[in-house]
């Protein structure tokens, strides 16, 4: 039997990198408990409303932050405060497909189009590596704004 899957990224600010993955991703920031938001609702001010409303205190409000895929197909990604500073390169790192069947200069260009918009969301790019067939497709390393790496594929 299969099972679903979370994947969980520690973070310095929870609300802040779930907003950057949610717009990478084309997820949702889902409802809290019981909250059936109206389409284009806010729903990190409904978070605030709802954690204010059963006294969470305002210094932990931001110690967690999720996105799902509004399709339901892809995995829950749930963001955790902590303490520590990132120190070294990830062992794991998410591939975000960008040009999935494309192949040479059409993929390059796609994966560069993505790349810039990326960037105007905060991401850092970090290098480009170029098709090298038949093992190799050709991808760009980036790093999100709070260092974690992953590539668009």
């Amino acid at each position: 039997m299969s099972r679903e899957i979370q994947v969980t990224f520690d973070a310095h600010d929870p609300r802040a990198l779930s907003s950057f993955w949610r717009d990478v991703l084309g997820y949702v920031i889902p409802g809290p408990p019981g909250a059936d938001l109206p389409e284009g609702a806010d729903a990190l001010a409904a978070w605030d409303e709802f954690l204010a409303r059963i006294g969470v205190p305002e210094d932990q409000r931001d110690s967690r932050s999720a996105i799902e895929d509004p399709a339901g197909h892809g995995p829950r990604v749930f963001f955790q405060r902590v303490p520590e500073d990132k120190v070294v390169k990830n062992r794991v790192h998410l591939d975000v497909r960008a040009a999935p069947g494309l192949q040479g200069e059409e993929r390059m260009a796609a994966l560069e189009a993505e790349c810039a918009r990326l960037v105007a969301l905060g991401a850092t790019r970090e290098r480009r590596h170029e098709p090298a067939p038949p093992l190799e497709a050709g991808h760009i390393m980036m790093a999100d704004p709070e260092g974690n790496e992953f590539c668009l594929d």
